[in-house]
């Protein structure tokens, strides 16, 4: 569907919710952003609720849900998270339809910058803490529960590296993806931590965070669950995390690293931070492994055609994303990262 196409649907669409009503009327404008999964269009010149809305209209479900499956768990998620007072707030719901076959979210516009990075480290290790520290609730669905986050962990990477094959790798970065392949299925062996389990990002590169008025905002809860708060720690620091968004690309160095970690301990209960503790550096590896092959499936699935074909993107966007993708891939990037790994024996070090 073209872009007119959309917004032409949008607004018909959000004409037959009353809650959202008044959006119709608006003008529609892009959004500009760098996902994958979504478009974005905000609603200029009309407030509900007093603020500003966004909407969200899903390209494809990261988790492989039904359509209204997908818009049910993107609003539980914005809805769970909200008590944090660091995401977006929930404005409405524009069911699946025809015209708008996977529906839409608004949720409120965030007006803030891109972090600077490492500047506004400590603010994301505040947000982080924030949406950890909330209450789990008894009834967790429709949000998935990885209350193991090895195995779930290692479900998604094996998932995602069935299409190596097909990716066009360099032969040592194949054979160094499947050296990382066999240290993470041994690691599957071993003896766990104590498990600890909270609300959780998932995608928590800091691309997705907005900075305003001293706080960061965490606003893409597409793939929040229940899970292990080192997972999103290490999505926000890693390599392939930090240099993802060009709007705030960084390389950290291992002194930043640690005191983004230890900011983060710092604003969570001692118990919290006790129980994460155990988890940090056997997670950093498997979250670096996890995006890795999520490249590898990218590289394959964006020839094709439907949610995940790069022509569905801006060309300059698409061209971002190849670049990058093909930086993280390279054998010599790979090789680096797992040295830079190999060394934060000491840095983390309990």
């Amino acid at each position: 569907m073209s872009e007119p196409d959309l917004i032409e649907a949008l607004a018909h669409a959000l004409a037959a919710v009353p809650r959202l009503a008044p959006l119709a009327e608006a003008r529609l404008a892009v959004l500009p952003g760098r996902g994958v999964a979504h478009d974005h269009f905000v609603a200029e010149g009309v407030a509900l609720e007093g603020v500003a809305v966004v909407l969200r209209v899903p390209r494809v479900s990261q988790w492989g849900l039904a359509s209204a499956e997908q818009l049910a768990y993107e609003a539980a998620a914005f809805a769970r998270a909200a008590p944090s007072g660091v995401t977006p707030r929930l404005i409405g719901v524009v069911p699946v339809q025809p015209v708008l076959p996977m529906g839409a979210l608004a949720v409120e516009y965030i007006a803030g910058d891109k972090p600077r990075l490492p500047r506004d480290l400590p603010l994301l290790a505040e947000t982080l803490a924030r949406i950890h520290s909330l209450p789990v609730p008894d009834e967790r669905a429709p949000l998935l529960v990885h209350a193991d986050p090895i195995v779930e962990t290692l479900k998604a990477i094996r998932e995602q590296a069935a299409f190596m094959r097909e990716a066009r790798l360099q032969p040592m970065a194949a054979a160094a993806i499947r050296a990382e392949l066999a240290t993470a299925e041994s690691l599957a062996l071993t003896a766990r931590p104590t498990p600890v389990l909270t609300l959780t990002g998932s995608d928590t590169h800091p691309g997705n965070f907005l900075i305003g008025e001293r706080r960061a905002v965490f606003v893409d809860l597409e793939k929040a669950l229940y899970g292990n708060p080192a997972v999103d720690l290490a999505h926000a620091t890693l390599y392939t995390s930090t240099m993802w968004d060009p709007d705030c690309a960084a390389r950290l160095g291992s002194a930043e690293v640690r005191d983004f970690y230890a900011a983060y301990f710092d604003a969570v209960a001692p118990a919290l931070a006790a129980a994460v503790k155990p988890w940090v550096r056997p997670l950093r590896r498997l979250v670096w492994l996890r995006t890795l092959t999520w490249c590898v499936r990218w590289r394959v699935l964006s020839e094709r055609e439907g949610g995940w074909s790069k022509q569905r993107l801006a060309p300059d966007h698409a061209a971002h994303i190849e670049r990058t993708v093909a930086d993280y891939v390279d054998a010599d990037r790979i090789a680096a990262i797992r040295a830079g790994l190999d060394a934060e024996t000491e840095l983390f070090r309990s």
